[in-house]
């Protein structure tokens, strides 16, 4: 269970699960792959010289190329080869009984994905991947791999590897951070709408094409009362920002962004008007907890500890 995930490979490991097994029970995403069979009749492209070469023709066969809608798609592969890596070198905490029984269900997963081959993994192969509108789980998954397969996330502490910033803006994985966040309050908030990247609108007396998107990270409605939360995720090193005096402060072009979230929607409706705003970073120092108390709206900053153990995580969130 996601709950007694001791490391990040156990709660990465348990999530993926649950996330395979859901899909198990609808069936995997297909893709067409193309596939190359001698055969009695002609099947897409012949490869000619294949079939002189293997004297095909004098046993009335055919060498043909062609697609085949087919469950051995790199996605799938790509998973399975990570449960496959997990299971073997995972580090799922000091309870010996509890690694085995998750390592267990781990080689039980990837025996029922039996007929989708084991890949090399590399990075290009994951970044490559595309994702329909609709496989949301399946972006989700490929992410939780991606994360598996770094296991080397930047820290502020001295190691063996330098790492510039630029590089570590590109390895923070937010998208993963946004993910897991929009991924836990759907599975907890029954009581609750959960709208990840809805797009708002500007509402503008006439149409401007220089205005840009408005795409909070998440939008929760809760079904009895109507009561909204715009929440964005903001996976940076600093919750606070120093001006130029040396004084910490909110970072004002966060601050700015959630206050134009809210102000933008308040005619819509009495929900609307007194909406809630949030702006959840990951702790570095400290777990911020603090309110910014405004006529119509509060917008709440605070921190979650991604370091923590799962009970901790979840309580905070």
């Amino acid at each position: 269970a996601v709950e007694q995930s001791p490391t990040l490979d156990a709660l990465l490991a348990a999530s993926l699960n649950h996330l395979i097994q859901q899909r198990l029970r609808i069936g995997l995403g297909c893709s067409y792959m193309p596939e190359q069979q001698t055969l009695r009749g002609i099947r897409g492209r012949i490869q000619l010289t294949h079939s002189l070469k293997q004297r095909s023709f004098e046993k009335g066969q055919v060498a043909c190329q062609f697609e085949q809608y087919s469950v051995n798609a790199p996605k799938n592969q790509i998973i399975r080869s990570t449960l496959f890596h997990l299971a073997q070198v995972g580090e799922f905490g000091p309870n010996w009984k509890q690694a085995e029984e998750l390592r267990h269900t781990l080689r039980r997963l990837v025996r029922t994905l039996d007929g989708i081959d084991l890949i090399e993994l590399t990075p290009d192969l994951l970044r490559r991947q595309q994702t329909e509108r609709h496989d949301r789980d399946y972006r989700l998954m490929l992410a939780i791999c991606d994360l598996l397969l770094q296991r080397q996330m930047p820290t502020e502490d001295a190691g063996h590897y330098y790492v510039s910033p630029l590089e570590r803006e590109r390895l923070v994985l937010h998208r993963v951070y946004e993910a897991f966040v929009a991924n836990f309050y759907r599975q907890q908030l029954r009581p609750w709408i959960v709208l990840p990247q809805k797009t708002l609108t500007w509402h503008e007396k006439k149409p401007n094409p220089y205005l840009p998107t408005m795409k909070p990270d998440l939008i929760l409605q809760e079904k009895a009362t109507g009561r909204l939360v715009v929440l964005d995720t903001k996976f940076t090193a600093k919750s606070l920002v120093e001006n130029r005096w040396g004084k910490e402060m909110f970072n004002s072009s966060h601050l700015y962004q959630l206050y134009t979230y809210l102000s933008t929607q308040e005619h819509l409706s009495t929900s609307h008007e007194q909406a809630a705003g949030i702006l959840l970073y990951p702790a570095v120092r400290e777990e911020i907890t603090e309110v910014v108390e405004l006529p119509h709206h509060a917008m709440h900053i605070a921190c979650v500890n991604l370091a923590g153990t799962w009970p901790q995580i979840e309580q905070r969130l």
